[in-house]
């Protein structure tokens, strides 16, 4: 019954996007591998911003395994994530933007949901490390999910939630060994750009790579 549940919600997560891109296809990513990789307090003594990037793209299992880390679905029975969120409503959004096009991050079907064609990546940030970078995540806060929250707390506990997720995904990097850093964006057209509802809130921005050879380590 819980499957059909998250089927279902899946579903409807692709319906609510409206004008879906016609020219990219849905991207089925890889079992996120849920073993090994850095202990705790190692990946935390390594957690660092880096602003270097190589251009490489990266390998769908290295995707796959980041976005599960970041938001994933870590308790299938109760289709609890990897992450918390207030009062559990789930409102943030992984938007994943590659030199192909827009894609978001259905954590049900583990999988990347096509929005539009084209590369916005320089759009994602003010700084020339966000045009060279593969993946720039936008996080994207659906208000309309935080029901049992007051009106003016929900971009609080919204930008609280962002940042938990955030985390993951810098600790993951530190794993791993890729480059990873949180910036401001130019909101300028992006919801436009990512067909958002007015409900929906674009939070902050984080772009990840591989780490630019010969960059020195900071």
């Amino acid at each position: 019954m819980l499957s059909k549940t998250i089927s279902l919600f899946a579903g409807l997560l692709v319906a609510s996007l409206p004008g879906l891109a016609q020219d990219l296809q849905p991207i089925s990513l890889p079992k996120p591998r849920m073993e090994g990789g850095m202990p705790l307090m190692e990946a935390l003594k390594n957690r660092k911003t880096s602003r270097e990037f190589s251009p490489a793209a990266l390998p769908p299992q290295i995707l796959a395994d980041l976005l599960w880390a970041g938001f994933g679905i870590n308790r299938p029975e109760i289709a609890h994530r990897t992450a918390p969120s207030a009062m559990n409503s789930q409102e943030v959004d992984i938007y994943v933007a590659t030199a192909d096009g827009i894609y978001v991050y259905d954590a049900a079907g583990n999988r990347l949901v096509p929005v539009a064609a084209g590369d916005i990546r320089a759009r994602t940030g003010k700084q020339e490390y966000a045009k060279v970078a593969p993946v720039a995540l936008l996080f994207v806060a659906d208000l309309t999910r935080l029901t049992k929250a007051k009106p003016e707390d929900k971009e609080h506990y919204a930008a609280i939630d962002t940042g938990f997720i955030g985390q993951n995904i810098y600790l993951y990097c530190a794993s791993t060994g890729l480059s990873c850093v949180v910036h401001e964006l130019d909101r300028s057209g992006l919801p436009e750009a990512l067909k958002l509802k007015p409900e929906q809130k674009i939070v902050i921005a984080q772009s990840i790579g591989f780490p630019k050879e010969g960059a020195a380590k900071k």
